[in-house]
């Protein structure tokens, strides 16, 4: 027992005694390029541009604009990416590009006139998604995904996907204000009951089957939802891309899913350095993290519908709401709640209140705009891909 709390009082000590560690790196002004995407060639390539921070800087975003990028060929045919209404995103809109051409993107950053180029890349051609489906789990829904190469050529995959989902405020407005005096019947055009929104995925996702005989992906999880989530409440889309990779890309996208994903423990692997396939035209010294690489997507979607789902499965609002009473006359006080209230829109109306053989509320029930307003969230307008059933 003596031996147990000799132990105890030390490692105490020792935690007091620490002193806190900052290496020089964080604060360094050093700032390095980061290029995303890929280049291809029967789809619209999207390359996205940024630099890194610093660990103690106050942001985490740091994109770079106005770059000029171009896609080149190795016949000398060139292509322009151009710098979409999101910052540091570059988009080629061109139609399906020669898969027996070798393809590489050319960048030149206007914030530091630099020019950096990546090697030259073979075509690699994804084969289809054979199919999306689901499984039911402990804390709700494994969405997974099945494809197979029957030349056994293509071993290396990476995915991506979109998510979109309908879902609803926690209550239904019936009511709309006039910004003057009044309330009145809400139009139908400015119903915010029913909303759609959405996400992309943020985690790097690959799978390898070179040690396989087959060149099978066989229930590869995509994505867990839990049961409690919005977005299996209604109706639920993914559209998943499909990625086929050579080695050396596949080794660059594993080792940055290790430095970014999985650091942290005491047991996790150290960071390694990154080498991708970029270079600064003039000078081999500096550091550029991706790596660009050029190939056909294939996409499949698939939708999930709330009556695929168990029943007792609920989902959570993601805010406390509650129902008040705003009066044209307070009984009690005789205020008139409905201007100070309902008009300016501090809440949201939600039904009128009438007494019989009158069309005329004397009072309106209401909540605030998180909870009766679902276009906070999302956007009313239904997608063109949304299918309804």
């Amino acid at each position: 027992m003596k031996t147990w709390k000799l132990i105890l009082l030390f490692a105490i000590l020792s935690v007091g005694c620490k002193k806190p560690y900052n290496p020089a790196v964080i604060n360094s002004p050093r700032s390095y390029l980061v290029v995303e995407g890929a280049i291809s060639t029967n789809d619209t390539t999207i390359i996205t541009l940024s630099r890194t921070v610093n660990l103690s800087a106050g942001t985490t975003v740091n994109p770079v604009r106005a770059a000029a990028l171009t896609v080149e060929s190795d016949n000398g045919s060139t292509y322009p990416v151009i710098e979409s209404t999101t910052p540091g995103t570059y988009k080629l809109y061109s139609g399906p590009l020669d898969i027996t051409r070798k393809y590489r993107l050319r960048i030149k950053t206007t914030d530091d006139n630099k020019e950096y180029l990546s090697d030259f890349s073979p075509v690699k051609i994804s084969p289809p998604i054979d199919s999306i489906g689901f499984n039911l789990i402990n804390t709700g829904l494994r969405i997974y995904a099945n494809a197979h190469d029957a030349t056994n050529n293509t071993r290396y995959y990476r995915y991506s996907y979109e998510e979109t989902w309908r879902f609803t405020a926690r209550y239904s407005s019936n009511w709309v204000s006039d910004h003057v005096s009044d309330v009145m019947p809400r139009p139908t055009d400015q119903l915010v009951y029913f909303c759609f929104t959405g996400t992309k995925s943020s985690t790097i996702l690959l799978t390898s089957t070179a040690k396989l005989k087959n060149d099978e992906v066989y229930q590869l999880p995509i994505i867990d939802i839990p049961a409690t989530s919005e977005k299996i409440e209604l109706r639920y889309s993914i559209l998943l891309r499909q990625y086929a990779l050579s080695a050396d890309a596949y080794k660059f996208w594993s080792l940055l899913k290790t430095n970014t994903e999985q650091l942290g423990g005491i047991f996790d692997a150290e960071p390694t350095q990154l080498v991708g396939n970029i270079h600064n035209t003039a000078d081999p010294s500096d550091v550029v993290i991706g790596y660009i690489d050029a190939g056909s997507v294939a996409k499949k979607r698939v939708f999930i519908d709330a009556s695929q789902l168990p029943d007792t499965w609920r989902a959570t609002y993601p805010y406390g709401c509650s129902v008040d009473t705003e009066y044209y006359s307070h009984p009690k006080t005789g205020g008139n709640d409905v201007l100070q209230v309902l008009v300016p829109e501090i809440e949201i109306p939600l039904i009128g209140l009438v007494t019989p053989n009158s069309y005329k509320p004397y009072a309106y029930t209401a909540s605030t705009r998180e909870c009766a307003d679902c276009s906070i969230r999302g956007v009313t307008k239904q997608p063109d891909f949304w299918v309804n059933k």
